[in-house]
C-alpha cells in the first residue's frame, strides 16, 4: 500500500519522524494571467521581461509562445497576448519556513479585488509610457493561487545542517512505516518532477522488498 499521509492523521508514527515530516513547509506561489488585445506597449518600450523586487508581482512578462496543433502564438504587436505575472507571498525578515506559512495565510485572506487593483496599478506604472491604458487594454484577469505550490528546499541561511552535513529531515521523514511508504517531492526536499518520480520509484521498491 502506497500512501501520502499527514503525520497528524497517523499518530502511530515515531515522534521524530512526525517532526521531520512537519519540517517540509510548502512554498506558496501565485501565477496571474492578464489578457491584452495587443502588446504594442511592450514593443514601444522594448520590454520583454521585467523583474520587480518589492512590487506586488515580482516578475512580469508576455507568456511563453506555445504552438499546439494548428494554433500559433501572437507574432505582431497588434495581436492579443497573455501577460504572465508572478507573486511569491511572504513575510520579509522572518525565517523562510515562517515566511511560507505567512504567505499561505495571505493567500487565504486576499480578495480578487486586491489582486485586480494591484495588477492594474503595476502594469500602468510599467507600461503607461508605452501607451498602455488598464481600463481599455485589460480584457481578463485570472489568478491561480497555489498555497502548496512547491516543496521546501533547504537553504543555508535557515537550515544549518545543509552546510554542516547533518542529517536531513527529508531522509528521516520518508522512512517506511509498516506497509506505508512515503513519496512525493517533499520526500526529496526538491520541488521538481524528477524528484517526485525518483521518490515514487524508491517508495515502490521499498514496498516490494519488504
Amino acid at each position: 500500500m502506497l500512501e501520502q499521509r499527514d503525520p497528524v492523521s497517523l499518530p502511530e508514527l515515531p515522534q521524530a519522524q512526525r517532526e521531520a515530516l512537519a519540517y517540509a513547509t510548502k512554498v506558496p506561489i501565485v501565477y496571474t494571467s492578464v489578457l491584452l488585445p495587443a502588446w504594442t506597449s511592450f514593443h514601444a518600450l522594448r520590454v520583454s521581461r521585467a523583474h520587480c523586487p518589492g512590487s506586488f508581482h515580482t516578475s512580469v512578462e508576455p507568456a511563453l509562445p506555445v504552438r499546439v496543433g494548428s494554433y500559433r502564438p501572437s507574432r505582431r504587436p497588434t495581436e492579443p497576448i497573455v501577460v504572465h505575472m508572478m507573486r511569491t507571498p511572504c513575510l520579509p525578515g522572518q525565517p523562510a519556513r515562517e515566511q511560507h506559512r505567512a504567505g499561505r495565510r495571505e493567500l487565504l485572506a486576499t480578495t480578487f479585488e486586491t489582486f485586480e487593483r494591484n495588477v492594474r496599478e503595476q502594469l500602468t506604472r510599467m507600461l503607461g509610457a508605452g501607451g498602455f491604458d488598464s481600463a481599455r487594454d485589460i480584457l481578463a484577469i485570472t489568478v491561480n493561487r497555489w498555497p502548496h505550490g512547491y516543496a521546501y528546499q533547504y537553504n543555508s541561511l535557515w537550515d544549518p545542517f545543509w552546510i554542516d552535513g547533518g542529517p536531513l529531515p527529508c531522509v528521516a521523514a520518508r522512512r517506511p512505516f509498516g506497509r506505508i511508504a512515503i513519496a512525493n517531492a517533499d520526500a526529496a526536499a526538491y520541488a521538481y518532477t524528477d524528484a517526485a518520480i525518483d521518490q515514487a520509484h524508491r517508495a515502490v521498491s521499498e514496498l516490494l522488498s519488504s
